[in-house]
């Protein structure tokens, strides 16, 4: 290993600062100012940037080939640095960008004080900040596409599996299983592309920028910005420093994308709990009791769950940071990095359990099929069958299916254990054809409208689900 880079050599007094700042600040100033144990993960991007821009101010003239060379050298061994943990991070230079400006000028001299030509803090931090953004989401949206393809594998096994389906949590018609979890396939499908058209206005360069009204010296922004992937320069240059909607895009995805891990994890809560009984989860994702041995919870799930406070928490705090800042930087876009580097190891952390779950819940038929005996949950599938059998407009048919309903009710029996008797009672054009469409099964089989729950439409979902979303 490296050895360690020593600090105890470097001024108290940030000597970036220049010749306007003869003194140190005082403690409380310089540890409120300091940014460096949130903005350091940048390292890469920061190092990333410079090179192409040391290369690009070579090209053009403004710097010798030597001192490019020499720059580009030194930030590829500070790099190599950092990442065997040799490196030492110091406070007193505030943030990634003056640290490693600093150990660039130990290490080459006065060369590394030409890299700065050009360029200002203001449309660096922007372009690292764009950088690690624009590689997050792409992480984020492969690890969304392994929650897709747990979910379908899953869908695809139960394709034909009945369970209740609920609203307002109560029995309403009979679903399967595959069917309800292809309905999250298609929640994170827009979540994927909501962050795919984020990334869009994320690829924009800053950089060149300089502080706010860009600079004199004849840089070329389109060689940077193909170099490092971006898809054109930023337009205005006050625009370039101060923007943040991209940083609240992503968390307004973020955001979005957390309601739906959490409505899934609230179901497997509900799922997992005794008096459902739908799925069991291994010891991989649930936790016992300090005092009651007998306890399986579902912490993974209800952990996943909360977690979508910290996503919003992180969207309103980054919104109220910007909504009254005036063109063009302000120290207050400082904090916009610690909201959106929490809501992305969040997320990480969140579609990672999910997956992890899905992969690892399995569905519990019996208990499904008990509880698709109450709640006379083939009612709808009675009034569809007097509209066909009879003749009659709907309308009528659920007020004759509502007496029957109610006619079970007080003979305490479900739909099928009532007798034909007993429904000509309601109306006279009940026949025994009735009961071909009381049982879940056939009124789950039944479903075969575009995106409906019959189990061959599933499994034919679930096949152009991989081919829209898993390229497969």
């Amino acid at each position: 290993m490296a050895k360690k880079t020593s600090t105890s050599s470097r001024p108290h007094a940030n000597p970036m600062w220049g010749g306007h700042y003869a003194a140190g600040p005082s403690a409380i100033m310089a540890e409120i100012n300091a940014s460096i144990d949130v903005d350091k993960r940048l390292y890469a991007q920061d190092i990333r940037a410079s090179k192409a821009h040391a290369g690009m101010l070579a090209a053009q003239g403004i710097l010798s080939a030597k001192d490019g060379k020499a720059i580009i050298k030194g930030l590829d061994a500070i790099l190599r640095e950092i990442e065997s943990g040799a490196f030492v991070f110091s406070t007193a230079l505030e943030d990634v960008h003056m640290n490693i400006e600093a150990r660039l000028r130990e290490m080459i001299g006065d060369a590394a004080g030409r890299l700065h030509t050009a360029r200002s803090r203001n449309d660096q931090v922007a372009t690292d900040f764009r950088l690690w953004l624009r590689d997050t989401m792409d992480e984020l949206d492969a690890a969304l596409q392994d929650l897709q393809a747990a979910l379908l594998d899953k869908a695809e096994t139960y394709a034909a599996l009945p369970m209740p389906g609920f609203t307002h949590l109560q029995p309403a018609q009979p679903v399967t299983f595959g069917h309800h979890l292809l309905a999250y396939v298609e929640m994170t499908g827009r979540d994927r592309d909501r962050l795919r058209d984020a990334r869009k206005r994320v690829n924009e360069l800053p950089l060149g920028a300089a502080a706010l009204a860009g600079t004199s010296f004849p840089i070329d922004r389109v060689r940077v910005a193909k170099e490092l992937g971006f898809d054109r320069p930023m337009a205005n240059s006050l625009d370039a420093v101060s923007a943040r909607d991209f940083a609240l895009e992503f968390l307004a995805s973020a955001t979005i994308l957390g309601t739906h891990l959490s409505r899934l994890a609230e179901e497997i809560v509900i799922w997992a709990s005794p008096s459902f009984g739908f799925v069991k989860l291994s010891e991989a994702f649930t936790s016992g009791s300090s005092i009651m041995p007998q306890k399986r919870n579902p912490d993974a799930a209800e952990l996943v769950r909360a977690k979508t406070g910290r996503l919003l928490g992180a969207f309103t705090a980054l919104t109220v940071i910007i909504k009254g800042l005036p063109l063009a930087y302000a120290k207050d876009l400082q904090e916009d990095k610690e909201q959106v580097f929490d809501a992305a190891d969040t997320l990480r952390l969140s579609v990672a359990a999910m997956a992890g779950m899905v992969r690892d819940m399995q569905p519990q038929e019996e208990a499904m099929n008990e509880a698709l005996q109450h709640g006379f949950i083939t009612a709808t599938d009675l009034a569809d069958w007097l509209v066909r059998a009879a003749d009659i407009p709907f309308r009528d048919a659920h007020h004759i299916t509502g007496k029957i309903v109610r006619l079970a009710e007080q003979k305490n029996c479900r739909l099928d254990e009532l007798t034909l008797a007993d429904m000509k009672t309601v109306d006279a054009r009940m026949t025994k054809a009735v009961f071909s469409v009381l049982g879940p099964a056939s009124a789950v089989a039944s479903r075969t409208s575009l995106g409906g729950t019959a189990p061959v439409k599933v499994k034919q979902a679930v096949k152009q689900a991989r081919k829209r979303f898993l390229n497969a």
